[in-house]
């Protein structure tokens, strides 16, 4: 009896692969929009089957590095990102590690912290006008006692995104956007049971007014004082936690 089986595609050579033309998008001799050799061009540039690099190029396309287009001007190209793109693939990486336990809540509040200082500084400084009322526009949202709490939780990002968008420095921006809209959740999951809604938005008027002022040291102090409550309020949820988990296990004894 004959038995056809399919080609074996050697995973780690189409790794070594996909690594290489990867490194030749990122130091920039395959540029946005570029067309790559062809399937054949690419077994034969590297000595390999075309399966090897089919399965090269699928790595590629679920970085999002690459795209495919079928006719006569078809063919492989490289990706042109855009900076929000760059920015969901981002949260999404950071949000996977969080699941992961790549991170805990201390290492989370604590990047937050250092970052969002040097963020409101510079908030202080180069504020507009659309800044402040984009944070204003959220406190008052947050006033409204008939919000639940996966909005308040909502609102208290946009208004912390607001506050990093005041700083003016788009790399700060692209950098604040995993802590915001990824690990800011994640946070604020754990602790809302916890934290004073009134206490919350308190802090926020005392940060906005700071900004307001155009007062980097105020603004810096008023951050730090809504970190260090959040801190604590963590603190209170870990320590429930475990009460609650040696109680169990005495329990089951």
């Amino acid at each position: 009896m004959s038995i056809t089986y399919e080609p074996v595609v050697t995973t780690s050579v189409a790794k070594q692969i996909a690594e290489q033309i990867s490194q030749s998008i990122l130091d920039g001799r395959l540029k946005a929009d570029d067309r790559l050799p062809t399937e054949h061009e690419l077994a034969h540039q590297f000595a390999v089957s075309r399966p090897t690099i089919r399965e090269a190029l699928k790595r590629l396309a679920a970085q999002n590095l690459i795209r495919s287009r079928r006719g006569p001007t078809g063919g492989t190209f490289v990706n042109r990102l855009s900076e929000e793109e760059v920015r969901d693939n981002l949260t999404t990486a950071v949000t996977l590690l969080v699941s992961l336990g790549a991170f805990d809540l201390h290492q989370i509040i604590e990047a937050r912290h250092e970052l969002e200082v040097m963020c409101g500084r510079l908030a202080a400084e180069r504020r507009e006008n659309s800044h402040l009322d984009a944070m204003a526009a959220e406190i008052e949202i947050q006033t409204d006692p008939n919000l639940s709490d996966e909005e308040f939780c909502a609102s208290d990002v946009r208004f912390h995104r607001a506050l990093v968008d005041a700083s003016g420095n788009p790399v700060l921006q692209f950098l604040m956007c995993a802590v915001i809209e990824a690990l800011q959740p994640v946070e604020n999951m754990v602790i809302f049971r916890y934290r004073d809604r009134a206490k919350i938005i308190s802090q926020h008027k005392r940060i906005l007014k700071a900004i307001t002022a155009r007062n980097p040291q105020k603004t810096e102090e008023k951050i730090s004082r809504q970190m260090h409550y959040l801190r604590a309020q963590f603190a209170l949820a870990q320590q429930e936690w475990e009460d609650k988990h040696s109680a169990e296990m005495t329990s089951e004894d």
